[in-house]
């Protein structure tokens, strides 16, 4: 399958959304295994490399474009798993990782994209948010931390500032992990199985998981109220970690070719600067004074 066959698979039709009638546990654009999956997943490594490698020496060179991926899902749905299997094929030095957690005293005397504005890639670089805008209108709406007004002003508000993005250069991919409840309880019991995963449990995540079909609902609402040409969601079955990874992968490469970023052309004379290297004989020079220099015995 094409990368652009994973996109259309993957993105929720306009207007209401029924994430009970999507399956978790599905691999739509793909049909082969899990072994032939991680293969195929390896397999994007040099093509993503070399894209990413483009856009970062175009922003070096003064391009303003920026790509940013988004992860919203419920605990365990395999955020930190993507960012290790995936966004870990690229260059780390030409990506930047942000994870939101709950906003801090400061954060909170501000507008709710004030924290996510400062956090956005600049120009050549690959950001990618754990977790994001959207914790304002889901976590906001399910534990009720504003007003029912202020959180639909958030939904137009999340639009707007995602079209002025794409407009000023920023190509935006938003992934919702979508796991079933039964997944996320067998994760959460293998936590607490392995000792050396101890410290990945939070016995908070049980209250998290108590609201899950409101969770599931306040989701539904986003998805639909923010669903944009601009910017629009992909609803990644995260079931199966290998599908999950395979599917961010090909999604990031669609992106990526679709910018079609370009090496930038040289700013000085190439010729010159074969010739003045030809011409150089100031390694040579050094070379030989190291040769006839005579070491003092010991």
């Amino acid at each position: 399958m094409t990368a652009a066959s994973f996109a259309a698979s993957l993105r929720p039709p306009v207007g209401p959304v029924d994430l009970s009638a999507i399956e978790t546990d599905a691999a739509p654009g793909f049909g082969g295994d899990k072994a032939t999956g991680k293969a195929a997943l390896l397999a994007l490594g040099d093509s993503l490399s070399d894209l990413q490698e483009r856009l970062f020496a175009e922003g070096k060179a003064g391009g303003g474009r920026s790509l940013l991926l988004i992860l919203q899902g419920m605990d365990t749905s395999g955020k930190g798993g993507t960012l290790r299997s995936t966004v870990g094929l690229m260059d780390p030095q030409g990506v930047r990782i942000t994870s939101f957690k709950a906003p801090t005293p400061e954060e909170r005397e501000h507008d709710f994209l004030w924290r996510i504005e400062k956090a956005l890639p600049t120009p050549g670089y690959v950001g990618v948010f754990d977790r994001s805008q959207y914790e304002d209108v889901l976590i906001g709406r399910v534990r009720e931390l504003a007003p029912p007004a202020e959180i639909e002003r958030r939904y137009d508000a999340i639009n707007a500032w995602e079209a002025d993005l794409v407009d000023n250069g920023t190509t935006i991919v938003k992934c919702m992990l979508h796991i079933s409840a039964e997944e996320q309880k067998a994760r959460l019991l293998a936590r607490l199985d392995d000792p050396s995963k101890h410290w990945k449990y939070n016995p908070g995540d049980l209250a998290e998981r108590a609201r899950w079909p409101a969770y599931q609902e306040a989701y539904e609402i986003a998805i639909e109220r923010t669903n944009t040409d601009a910017a629009p969601w992909h609803v990644i079955p995260a079931d199966k970690k290998w599908y999950r990874n395979l599917a961010i992968g090909h999604l990031l490469l669609e992106a990526l070719e679709a910018m079609d970023p370009q090496w930038p052309k040289a700013d000085f004379d190439v010729a010159e600067e074969r010739r003045r290297l030809a011409t150089d004989h100031a390694f040579e020079s050094v070379r030989r004074e190291r040769s006839t220099t005579k070491r003092p015995l010991s």
